[in-house]
């Protein structure tokens, strides 16, 4: 089991370790500066953090000795808009969609035969790839020139955000990515060609005639892949749970999510593709527990049905959100560990039968990731 795990959170990037029977958390690195996004690439062991200064924008940091020391590297950079580039407004805020970079949503490794490669999803809704360890990146231009992007449109945010990437784990030329709102894309070449596979998604809210089933601008919270069966997706949607048998493709509602089909964080069992977590809350104004009441779900037989897992949690008027990147499991499959909105962190020993309450003091939490 990994006896690490890393804590981006609002006002600073924190590093918890093992410790004898505990858990203790480092004090923060960054402080005051929010980390909304991290990873640790399991290919050299070099950390890489998103921290964005109020006054001087995102920055991206690595670290290629566990966090000791970091080193800035170049942000993402959106070209200049050509001349005759096409007018995209965000349909819901009719506001036009820039050409810059507002927040790193997402950072993943590409494939082992791929030593430097990085992946980052942004808002607004654009993918870049670095070929050497994030010295440099160059915006998926493949992707970013679709024409169906006029209908993509901002959620949480005012622009549209990528926030998912899965590699697949035997072909790492095999890309899918989700984008809030836009659907789910997938590439089989390395990102050179797309293909929009959301269909089988829509909105409770909208009939399928008026275009709630519309693939382009369904709105996938977060989108995880179960490396040991990677044919198995599952994605928590703004409006229930989705799981696909085929890449990615032709996705099935799971009618038994309760006690809410809401939320934002999905995580997968690496080798179980029947079993996965969810932390269900209520929609669209509140965003906090069911009932007051905060809980874990968990299916093990594909999402025919869920359990409900409390053991260890707060019982009644607890109003903690868990954002899409704050669940994450290690590569064991049997430890958990996820942050919430009030500055919670919890961990699982046994699949989230029960839970341990690491600290309630940190600031909120943006996301965790398992070292």
């Amino acid at each position: 089991m990994s006896e690490q795990i890393f804590i981006g959170t609002r006002k600073g990037l924190f590093l918890c370790e093992r410790n004898g029977s505990g858990w203790k958390h480092s004090e923060a690195i960054f402080p005051g500066v929010p980390v909304p996004m991290l990873l640790k690439d399991p290919r050299s062991n070099f950390l890489y953090a998103a921290a964005e200064h109020e006054h001087f924008g995102t920055k991206l940091h690595r670290s290629e000795d566990g966090g000791k020391t970091w080193k800035e590297l170049e942000s993402p950079v959106y070209p200049e808009k050509p001349d005759d580039a096409p007018l995209i407004v965000d349909p819901w805020r009719k506001a036009e969609v820039p050409w810059s970079l507002k927040k790193i949503w997402s950072l993943e490794a590409g494939g082992p035969d791929q030593p430097g490669v990085l992946w980052c999803g942004t808002i607004p809704g654009g993918l870049f790839r670095s070929p050497d360890h994030g010295e440099t990146w160059e915006l998926v231009r493949s992707l970013w020139d679709r024409p169906e992007r006029a209908k993509w449109s901002g959620g949480g945010y005012d622009f549209p955000g990528l926030h998912s990437i899965c590699i697949h784990p035997q072909n790492a030329d095999r890309i899918a990515v989700a984008i809030s709102c836009g659907g789910v894309w997938q590439s089989p070449d390395g990102g050179e060609n797309w293909e929009q596979t959301a269909h089988g998604m829509s909105y409770d809210f909208m009939p399928e005639d008026q275009g709630g089933a519309d693939p382009e601008s369904q709105d996938p919270h977060r989108m995880v892949q179960c490396e040991g069966s990677p044919d198995r997706f599952w994605i928590q949607h703004h409006c229930a749970i989705y799981r696909s048998d085929e890449n990615g493709r032709n996705w099935k509602e799971r009618k038994e999510a309760t006690p809410s089909g809401f939320g934002f964080a999905v995580c997968v069992h690496p080798k179980d593709p029947d079993t996965a977590w969810f932390v269900p809350a209520q929609k669209d104004e509140e965003r906090y527990p069911v009932d007051g009441k905060f809980i874990v779900t968990r299916t093990r037989d594909g999402g025919e049905s869920f359990e409900v897992l409390n053991q260890g949690l707060p019982e009644t008027l607890a109003y903690d959100l868990v954002y899409r990147h704050a669940l994450a499991i290690d590569a064991s499959g049997e430890r958990l560990a996820m942050g919430s909105t009030t500055g919670s962190v919890w961990i699982s020993e046994n699949q989230g039968d029960s839970w341990d309450h690491l600290t309630a003091h940190l600031p909120p939490v943006y996301c965790v990731r398992f070292g």
